[in-house]
């Protein structure tokens, strides 16, 4: 999740797609921004378009508008944090297994540290012919523009303060190595899958079967012959 205000980013791994967890995962997405959230734009995956998010909206009493079909620009500002932020931290392996994404959760937790990078936002374009000239704002961290955002309360903006001044980079990042070190085991040595493991099971069950017949039946001929 991304403000396109302040480029303020939230991020949650879930174990798929289903209405239930992305609904979870945006409850509990929301309270973390350090204002109130007046809005919520989506693509057109069946994770966002459902009846909860449509009940929850109306309680919040908050707008919902979703991008265009076969419009993949319209998600500009969170596909840009794909690599900004998740590729850049936990790569483009899969983790699907509960101990993962709970493991994944706890490195999101933790990526605070980005309060402290400066972010350009883009302001303008300005075409020359087919040269196209981009102009951006002077970098600012996340943190500086909340508290320069008109949008904040000041009750906000001293309790993300408050906040602010009990982060240690240091000690985030240590935390983020570990939890990466933690990730990578899962993909150093191999995991069977138990369905796998059943039909290995059957496979080689069949397998003594079909040896046990041909020898019952060589020695039976052995025998009689």
């Amino acid at each position: 999740m991304v403000d396109v205000a302040t480029q303020w980013t939230e991020t949650f791994a879930v174990p798929n797609k289903a209405q239930r967890w992305v609904f979870e995962a945006l409850q509990r997405k929301l309270v973390a921004f350090p204002f109130p959230i007046r809005g919520i734009d989506s693509d057109n995956g069946s994770g966002f378009i459902n009846n909860h998010l449509l009940r929850f909206r109306i309680a919040q009493e908050i707008t919902f508008t979703r991008s265009r079909p076969n419009r993949r620009n319209d998600s500009c500002h969170v596909e840009q944090k794909n690599w900004a932020v998740v590729r850049r931290t936990v790569g483009y392996l899969r983790y699907d297994r509960p101990e993962q994404v709970e493991a994944l959760n706890q490195l999101y937790d933790r990526l605070r540290s980005y309060i402290f990078q400066p972010v350009q936002k883009l302001i303008r374009k300005e075409r020359n012919c087919a040269k196209v000239r981009k102009i951006y704002d002077t970098p600012k961290t996340l943190y500086q523009r909340v508290l320069a955002s008109p949008d904040s309360s000041e009750e906000q903006k001293a309790s993300l303060s408050k906040m602010y001044a009990t982060l240690n980079p240091a000690a985030l990042r240590r935390g983020i190595s570990k939890l990466q070190q933690y990730l990578m085991i899962w993909h150093s040595k191999p995991v069977v899958h138990p369905h796998r493991q059943a039909r290995r099971y059957l496979r080689m069950s069949t397998f003594f079967y079909e040896v046990t017949d041909q020898l019952s039946d060589t020695f039976f001929n052995e025998a009689t012959g």
